[in-house]
């Protein structure tokens, strides 16, 4: 989404950008571009991708964003061999200056930003993802269903698992009592065997 930023220059279009406090969303239109001068908010962060050849991420569109004001700036360059793949500025006097680590703790936006491989439809690769403040990956849309999915099999599974052992449990049970049942009627035919005999049953030990 193109981002203007002065009535008579071209606008700039990163490959992404946040801005707090704005609605994402105009009208049925939904949004087609983000005007400053109009929202009056700066994006707090803006990411640029690096395609088949630098567009000017390191340096004229750097300098732009800085003179707007983004606190912070990502760019971030798959390819990237001898240098980090993912640089993370922070807008400090007017300059950007280079933080590190993996993932890194945006305080202001209550996120940290970091690279890892992972699996997003069905593509296994290095991705950007969003972390929490103790460095766990925020799940992705697909990775939530993936791990709902999961537990409610796992929960299945559990029930089943009591469901089985209730059902040996009453198993048990009525065996336990056919058995009881069966060694009465057998003492009561012995004792009335007994009787037949004339051998009261009640003062054998």
């Amino acid at each position: 989404m193109a981002i203007y930023y002065d009535e008579f220059k071209p606008p700039v279009v990163p490959d992404g950008f946040l801005s707090l406090g704005v609605h994402r969303f105009i009208d049925e239109q939904l949004r087609l571009s983000y005007v400053l001068w109009e929202e009056q908010q700066v994006p707090i962060f803006v990411l640029e991708v690096v395609s088949q050849t630098y567009r000017g991420e390191y340096s004229k569109k750097k300098q732009t964003y800085a003179d707007l004001g983004v606190l912070y700036y990502a760019v971030y360059n798959p390819r990237r061999r001898r240098k980090p793949p993912l640089e993370l500025y922070r807008l400090n006097n007017g300059k950007y200056e280079l933080l590190s680590g993996n993932p890194i703790w945006l305080p202001e936006m209550n996120l940290g930003l970091g690279r890892q491989v992972g699996t997003y439809q069905g593509i296994t690769r290095e991705w950007l993802y969003w972390y929490d403040e103790q460095g766990q990956k925020l799940l992705t849309p697909e990775e939530r269903i993936q791990t709902a999915e999961q537990l409610r099999l796992a929960a299945e599974r559990l029930r089943l698992e009591a469901d089985r052992r209730s059902l040996e449990s009453e198993q048990r049970a009525l065996t336990e009592q056919q058995l009881r049942l069966e060694a009465e009627q057998k003492a009561q035919i012995l004792a009335q065997r007994l009787r037949e005999l004339n051998i009261d049953p009640e003062t054998l030990t």
